[in-house]
């Protein structure tokens, strides 16, 4: 069959005719025109989920992509400051140190309470009684309460309210409450000292 009589019977072919049980007598135009129609549709359906796949993929590298950016960008600076960080270290473990050497050891309470005793009489305080209390231990350190009960003039208790802030251990005052002695211009403090003992590890 010549291609002008393919064509002929192409146009003489109606759509209502079409019957896929007689495919073998279509024109040759028409079954390449199905043939192509088919591979089209198989194309496109394959490019679908191979493309949406893809898409996929693509969108979990892209999140993989920005993760990896930004601890590139925090690791490269923390790179570029590694020497400040290191610097800072030293530092901070100086001031660590020197904290440390101001808080007392267990061997060292009774002198600090020695201390605590003589900042009172140099203040021309009467000492009722300076004890120390049950410790309290928190995360990294062991708290040392220390009730103290004196009695004085206004200035001597702030004289050694000042003394005993100002010495080398580290020493804080908390929870005070004064009182006027009877028929006495005299005043009466009770106030609790606390100093501190670094926890270590084994402990």
């Amino acid at each position: 069959m010549s291609f002008a009589e393919s064509m002929e019977q192409l146009k003489n072919f109606d759509v209502n005719d079409i019957d896929f049980e007689k495919i073998g007598i279509w024109p040759v135009p028409a079954k390449i025109f199905v043939a192509v129609l088919l591979i089209a549709v198989v194309f496109a359906a394959t490019y679908y989920v191979w493309i949406k796949d893809l898409n996929m993929q693509l969108d979990t590298i892209v999140k993989k992509e920005a993760t990896l950016k930004e601890t590139y960008r925090k690791k490269s600076f923390e790179a570029a400051n590694l020497d400040a960080y290191r610097a800072q270290m030293v530092e901070m473990k100086s001031t660590f140190d020197s904290l440390l050497s101001r808080l007392p050891t267990d061997t060292e309470v009774p002198g600090l309470l020695e201390d605590i005793d003589t900042r009172g009489s140099e203040s021309g305080l009467t000492i009722n009684s300076i004890k120390l209390e049950a410790e309290r231990t928190a995360e990294y350190y062991i708290e040392l309460p220390i009730s103290i009960d004196v009695e004085g003039g206004y200035h001597d208790l702030g004289g050694f309210v000042s003394g005993v802030a100002g010495m080398p251990r580290i020493v804080t005052l908390h929870d005070y409450s004064i009182t006027r002695k009877k028929d006495s211009a005299e005043l009466a403090m009770k106030i609790s000292a606390k100093t501190y003992r670094y926890k270590s590890q084994e402990q």
